[in-house]
């Protein structure tokens, strides 16, 4: 007599339904993620950002006074603004989503405290005639503002702002000497690789 064999196809349903189950979760879990982030961290804009202040640094090391060189690294910051702003409008639009959204305005909230810091004690370093705590602060504050920022952000923005406080500390411990160096590879050299990896990976 010819051995009966048990039919196994029923079996292996449930199976598939479960990977399939658990696809889909993976993916809601992700879109809700997503929907309560700022996806709109320029790439482009970064690595742009990077490359402006490159020469930002070369021209205050050349700069004759703390006046002049303040009013490079002023510029600079001024221009690396509007190149963010516009490069972020630009990925919101692309992508349909409204810029001025609720993870948006968390971001800037959580950047805003940090970056009016380093505002104030720029300008109390100024008037003492302290030039030379100025980069290592910028670096650390901006560093604290991106971190706490990044909270509402995409993974790679807290890490880039770690970098930042990383070679802010640095920074507070190098000699004046290497300020505009320290500078360059925080604000030139952190923006273009992480506006690479952002680009890459998150588009824009």
């Amino acid at each position: 007599m010819a051995a009966v064999r048990p039919i196994r196809g029923p079996a292996e349903q449930p199976l598939e339904l479960h990977t399939q189950a658990m696809a889909n979760l993976r993916f809601i879990r992700s879109a809700m993620e997503n929907a309560g982030s700022f996806t709109a961290v320029p790439g482009v804009g970064g690595v742009l950002m990077g490359a402006t202040a490159l020469f930002a640094a070369f021209a205050a090391h050349l700069s004759r006074g703390p006046r002049a060189w303040l009013g490079i690294w002023s510029g600079e910051a001024l221009l690396a603004l509007v190149i963010g702003l516009a490069f972020s409008y630009r990925k919101a639009m692309r992508d349909g989503a409204p810029l001025m959204s609720r993870p948006f305005r968390r971001f800037v909230l959580a950047m805003v405290p940090a970056i009016f810091v380093g505002a104030v004690l720029t300008f109390v370093f100024y008037r003492a005639g302290n030039p030379t705590m100025m980069p290592a602060t910028w670096l650390l504050l901006y560093g604290a503002g991106v971190s706490s920022g990044g909270a509402f952000s995409v993974r790679v923005v807290p890490l880039m702002g770690i970098c930042f406080l990383a070679v802010g500390a640095v920074t507070a411990l190098a000699p004046p000497t290497w300020a505009d160096g320290m500078m360059a590879l925080g604000f030139g050299g952190l923006h273009i690789i992480f506006g690479f990896v952002i680009a890459r990976k998150f588009g824009g």
